[in-house]
């Protein structure tokens, strides 16, 4: 599972990118200076992680990881494949969910390609340029699928009747992820790939003295999405960057306490990523490693023994379950099981975010 960095050039995110995954993707002050995809695995901030370590004492400990892809900034005309349009959309279409950089700060020496600051203006760039990719594919497909329909068949006349759904609200210069579909409507669509449908989470980068309040940038972004369902983060993208460079954690915090935050902003991002791509957290704990695995939300126990290797899921015979708060109340697994509060949990069991699991199985 993917989360793309997306946006106008100039805008904060191939430093953002930098911030998040340590990888040194190149940042310079000129649109296009990202023209491959650059791909970061960043390790998902858990302090629940940190807790059972604590508890356990394992040899090592390994983090749920989220992948983070920068994507080289879109400009107008993207859709009929100006600039690098084609290829942008293109390496969006992969991902499973949008990070929106837009630029909430003032500088003079960083130029911005509409010669001014208006996010909700940039937001808008891009939304059209992604509407209008998907009202390409949408009418491509609605061509085919009509001829089909007046045959009579069935499934292309169900089809047919949620294609035009999805061209009527593109037309109104809104994006497809604003439709409630129905579970089947819903796979049909997934097939399709819209760009539109993929879910958002708008990134206003600020300067220094705005990451703890935001200022009337990030107010105008706030009032323009409100009726999308989306969250709204605040980063000061370049002074996290420069704090993200120190190599002492001690020193890190302080410079935060600086600036009135309590943890760095880019994990609160990360965070908010890894729910945005639909995902959670289970943990194994042993002496040798304590490791938090990523499923999918509604993710069964076999789903989630498959995780670890696909031997389990085949020959899954029940979950030894305990939740993290039981763990950290009991303090070690053979006092939760005194206590009767291990459960067993069979194949229809779906995993809760923070469960420790023990798996049986047989094969």
């Amino acid at each position: 599972m993917k989360a793309g960095i997306v946006g106008l050039p100039n805008v904060g995110k191939s430093t953002l990118f930098n911030c998040l995954s340590n990888a040194k993707a190149q940042s310079a002050n000129f649109p296009f200076c990202t023209i491959e995809p650059n791909i970061g695995v960043v390790n998902v901030p858990d302090t629940r992680l940190e807790k059972l370590e604590e508890i356990v004492n394992p040899e090592k400990v390994i983090p749920a990881t989220v992948e983070i892809v920068d994507i080289a900034g879109l400009v107008k005309g993207a859709s009929k494949g100006e600039g690098l349009g084609n290829q942008f959309l293109a390496n969006i279409r992969e991902t499973d969910a949008i990070l929106h950089v837009l630029r909430c700060f003032d500088n003079d020496n960083i130029i911005h390609v509409d010669n001014s600051i208006d996010p909700v203006r940039d937001k808008e760039t891009i939304d059209i340029e992604l509407q209008l990719k998907d009202l390409e594919t949408v009418q491509k497909r609605l061509e085919r699928v009509k001829k089909i329909a007046k045959t009579g068949n069935k499934e292309a006349q169900a089809e047919l009747v949620v294609l035009l759904k999805v061209e009527e609200t593109l037309l109104q210069g809104v994006s497809v992820r604003t439709i409630n579909f129905n579970e089947k409507e819903e796979v049909f669509i997934k097939s399709l790939q819209f760009i539109t449908a993929k879910p958002v989470l708008y990134v206003c980068n600020v300067d220094e003295q705005s990451a703890v309040s935001g200022n009337s940038y990030v107010d105008k972004v706030k009032t323009a999405v409100r009726d999308e369902n989306a969250e709204v983060i605040v980063l000061a993208v370049a002074t996290e960057a420069d704090i993200a460079e120190l190599e002492d954690y001690e020193e890190r915090q302080l410079f935060l306490e600086d600036m009135g935050l309590q943890e760095a902003g880019v994990s609160r991002l990360i965070r908010s990523a890894y729910t945005l791509l639909n995902l959670q957290t289970y943990f194994t704990a042993g002496e040798k490693e304590v490791r938090a695995w990523t499923i999918p939300i509604g993710a069964s126990g076999p789903q989630a023994a498959g995780v670890i290797h696909t031997d389990f899921e085949k020959g899954f015979i029940r979950a030894e379950t305990i939740s993290y708060e039981d763990y950290v109340l009991y303090g070690t697994e053979a006092k939760v099981k005194e206590a009767g509060k291990m459960r067993i949990e069979g194949k229809d069991y779906v995993v809760q975010d923070g469960d420790v699991m023990h798996f049986r199985f047989n094969v």
